[in-house]
């Protein structure tokens, strides 16, 4: 029995469940990708559903600053995610520095957190960009602690605790076309964070959109 338990829990522990995927390629993608040389990541709108309990300890104000600052520890990771794949000569185009991106819009008077009143070409023009990352990203932890603690005993301390719903946008700044559109949902496991979802996230996509090898 206790093998079993172990088992299951490693099982758990290393899976990650494909819950939904969604994805859209430009049927002249190839060509996109042959026109650009730069790629920048937008802060994604982000939202963290919180269990009814958890909202009362924090303020609507705490909230919305609370998904603001995990979009931009999104744009980092995915950069960062990014950055690596080009120097492994994954990547065939370059990617902007967040900060270099963000710095050009709020130079412009552009919320980093608020510009879907702008067409991508516009943006694109300030960004100085062919192409940018747009889209959502929605993260929760479904298990009330009273379950979480229940089910650890039953596995040995490893179950998921939190999923990541990602949307994102590959939009062409030269005639504000969707290039590519990438939906997925992976579930996480105990003690995983905004980051190692982003991995697994960004592993997945990396392997679908025409901008990597």
């Amino acid at each position: 029995m206790k093998k079993i338990i172990t088992l299951l829990a490693f099982v758990i522990f290393i899976t990650v469940t494909n819950a939904q995927t969604k994805l859209y390629v430009h049927p002249d993608a190839k060509t996109y990708v042959a026109n650009t040389k730069t790629i920048a990541i937008l802060p994604l709108n982000v939202q963290v559903k919180l269990r009814p309990k958890q909202l009362k300890d924090f303020t609507s104000e705490q909230i919305i600053e609370m998904g603001k600052n995990e979009s931009l520890d999104i744009q980092k990771a995915m950069y960062s995610w990014f950055l690596t794949r080009k120097k492994r000569g994954t990547l065939l185009v370059d990617v902007q520095n967040p900060k270099r991106t963000n710095a050009l819009l709020l130079k412009k008077g552009i919320d980093v957190h608020s510009y879907d009143e702008y067409l991508p070409s516009e943006l694109g023009e300030i960004l100085g960009v062919e192409v940018i990352i747009t889209g959502s990203y929605e993260t929760s932890k479904p298990m009330s602690n009273g379950a979480a603690i229940g089910l650890a005993v039953l596995t040995g301390g490893l179950f998921a605790t939190n999923s990541a719903t990602m949307n994102m946008d590959f939009m062409s700044t030269t005639d504000d076309e969707l290039v590519v559109n990438y939906l997925k949902k992976v579930k996480g496991t105990l003690g995983s964070d905004a980051q190692d979802l982003i991995n697994v996230l960004m592993r997945k996509v990396s392997r679908r959109i025409p901008y990597t090898k």
